[in-house]
């Protein structure tokens, strides 16, 4: 699954320092209140002051994840790079970069503009990273007897070896659902896609590096998860699953943001120039 037939890393741009304070950014990363008795609050997303998507908890040891909240309710599509976003771009744009970078939240950022072939993944279903891969390493969820659940449609673009003892996950996660999407727009980048178009999404990015604490499972490993919350492109990405066909990703990956640390960052483009790979059963 996932994966490009040519080379999947198109450009690296130089670390820049991006955005706006928090409360004055259109998406940005931060933690909800403190429940009592609790050392932190939820890492999370969010999307103006709503939560859009909890993710891996800060300590590291706890499964990966994303899981779309309520505040996962609408695109930040800029209509003025809309033309040469649809066309598609072959290096990192300075012009888009600062100017989506200008909705996010204060943070260095590595813009990346990666070739994907998307997967469309339903939760609980064939592909499911969370009910597969993730269980394998940390078991059902202790409290619900479950996996961890995402509450919502992704894809699957890419997964390679960091080494025998972790793997690279790729994903991108909307920020509305696939059923949310207009048909007819979808068909219609079905068709330039089919007539060798490859056009550009943005997103905003991090990378989770999260470890067990306890060698119990089947599968002990490190799992390196890459995720690109669409901002822009969710009916090109669509597509690009329904006929597959790549398309272009310009991911702004955010250093901060990130649960990883600098030496993580550093290897990740090298790590997608890697041939696709599976992790092998164990």
């Amino acid at each position: 699954m996932g994966g490009a037939d040519r080379d999947s890393v198109l450009a690296v741009g130089t670390t820049v320092d991006l955005g706006v304070p928090d409360d004055r950014a259109t998406v940005w990363f931060g933690e909800t209140p403190k429940a009592e008795g609790a050392w932190s609050g939820n890492r999370v997303l969010y999307l103006k002051e709503n939560p859009a998507f909890e993710l891996s908890f800060w300590c590291g040891t706890c499964a990966f994840l994303f899981q779309r909240k309520e505040g996962a309710n609408q695109t930040v599509s800029l209509e003025e790079f809309q033309t040469r976003l649809a066309e598609g771009l072959s290096e990192v744009d300075s012009d888009i970069v600062r100017t989506f970078g200008g909705l996010l939240g204060a943070d260095s950022y590595v813009p990346l503009l990666l070739r994907v072939s998307p997967t469309l993944v339903q939760p609980m279903g064939e592909h499911d990273y969370f009910s597969r891969e993730q269980v394998a390493t940390w078991g059902l969820n202790g409290f619900w007897g479950l996996p961890e659940y995402p509450s919502t449609p992704y894809y699957r673009t890419f997964q390679t070896a960091v080494n025998p003892d972790a793997h690279l996950y790729e994903f991108i996660a909307p920020m509305v659902p696939p059923s949310w999407n207009d048909a007819a727009r979808v068909e219609e980048y079905v068709r330039r896609l089919e007539s060798g178009s490859e056009p550009t999404a943005v997103a905003v990015s991090t990378l989770d590096v999260c470890q067990s604490a306890t060698d119990a499972p089947s599968d002990y490993y490190a799992h390196w998860g890459l995720t690109h919350f669409l901002l822009d492109g969710h009916h090109k990405v669509e597509a690009a699953a329904r006929c597959g066909r790549p398309l272009t990703i310009l991911a702004l990956v955010g250093s901060a943001a990130s649960l990883c640390d600098e030496t993580h960052l550093k290897r990740l483009s090298d790590l997608r120039r890697q041939a696709e790979s599976e992790r092998p059963h164990t």
